[in-house]
């Protein structure tokens, strides 16, 4: 273990459809409710880190004396990255108690920057764009066509992603879609880029979410049973994803996944709940065989076959993942908040007995990966 909990951790007061404020303004909803939960006031925390917005803004909108500062931006993984650095910084001395924010407009658009991820001057802008290249709904369509042809992927398969998910998310209040689907229903939805149909696809909403982290020893002074961090890993691959090593895997989430493990000190046995960033249907299948929970090939019957639905031998994506409890375009945030639920026994679809949860987040389009490996006071 690393010796660094995380002590405070909220959500937006709402999620889904939030008109009436702004990106700068869930940011705060976020981090007012993560700093109630945790008993602070702005005056305690003396770290902050964020994406989606600068540092800066952050700081000023709360009234934060920061000595430490973080705007890693790397896509939807960099909460995942955030941790990482703030058990780096607490250790060191540079912080003492860390405030991590995530808020993003993704439907409202109220206070939200244009995309720059795409221009002409980058590097997918260069060299994928001019070939009809368009962001992910055509660009992560490459890798999972090779896979279909390379291992047998059936659209069944891929579809039971969304299945799945979907079971989880009918237990959770705050998902955004919960009434039960069947592989036949996800079908019917309407093709965005082939293979992938409506259901298949991320939602688009506004929220937010944020953490509070410092030592484990200074546990017993915040109302909530501490979340040990165990482990953590990061890496990045490629912007392009032609360039990618191989279109069928990801290193970034094989080297990011595999350094978490590591310094967790812990096998696949160990780990009892996990959560894999799933803007699309596929990419719970990448996660489980670039950690290796299961063997190459293997990940779209294991889904199938139900082991990652309630009551299986897997529980994945446990508050409905991105395509059934929220997705504002930077999912990783969400993944982190239902991992910390999951090991503090609150989480509306509560996996009994869980100590170990494995929270897997992707950047861009397999371009980063964070890995961030939790547990309860149990492990410690």
């Amino acid at each position: 273990m690393t010796g660094v909990a995380i002590v405070g951790a909220a959500e937006t007061s709402k999620l889904g459809r939030i008109p009436h404020l702004s990106q700068i303004q869930l940011h705060a909803d976020a981090a007012l409710n993560t700093l109630a939960d945790a008993g602070l006031k702005p005056s305690d925390i003396d770290g902050v880190a964020t994406a989606g917005a600068t540092p800066t803004d952050i700081v000023h909108y709360l009234g934060i004396t920061p000595r430490w500062v973080d705007g890693t931006s790397v896509g939807g993984c960099s909460f995942m990255l955030h941790v990482r650095h703030a058990v780096a910084a607490i250790l060191a001395g540079q912080a003492d108690t860390v405030l991590i924010t995530h808020g993003e407009s993704g439907r409202s658009g109220v206070g939200r920057g244009g995309y720059r991820g795409g221009g002409g001057s980058s590097l997918a802008g260069q060299f994928e764009g001019p070939y009809g290249g368009m962001g992910p709904t055509t660009m992560f369509t490459i890798g999972v066509l090779r896979y279909m042809k390379d291992y047998g992927l059936t659209h069944e398969q891929l579809a039971s992603v969304a299945v799945v998910q979907r079971e989880w998310a009918g237990r959770n209040p705050r998902a955004s879609w919960r009434d039960p689907i069947t592989v036949d229903d996800v079908f019917a939805s309407r093709m965005i880029a082939y293979p992938f149909h409506k259901l298949e696809c991320c939602l688009v909403t506004d929220g937010g979410g944020a953490l509070i982290l410092t030592k484990a020893e200074r546990a017993a002074d915040f109302p909530q049973p501490p979340v040990h961090i165990l482990g953590t890993g990061e890496s990045v691959e490629t912007p392009m994803v032609s360039q990618m090593q191989d279109l069928r895997s990801s290193r970034a989430f094989r080297v990011a996944g595999g350094e978490a493990m590591r310094t967790a000190g812990i096998t696949h046995s160990d780990v009892d709940h996990m959560m894999v960033y799933d803007a699309f249907a596929h990419l719970p299948i990448w996660g489980l065989e670039d950690l290796g929970f299961v063997a190459r090939g293997e990940a779209g019957p294991f889904i199938a076959e139900g082991n990652t639905r309630p009551g299986g031998a897997l529980p994945l994506n446990t508050n409905g993942g991105g395509l059934s409890y929220m997705h504002s375009g930077m999912y990783g945030m969400y993944a982190l908040q239902e991992s910390v639920r999951q090991m503090r026994g609150t989480a509306p679809a509560q996996v009994e007995g869980a100590e170990v949860s494995l929270c897997l987040g992707v950047g861009g389009m397999f371009a980063a990966s964070g890995c961030i490996v939790m547990g309860t006071a149990a492990t410690v």
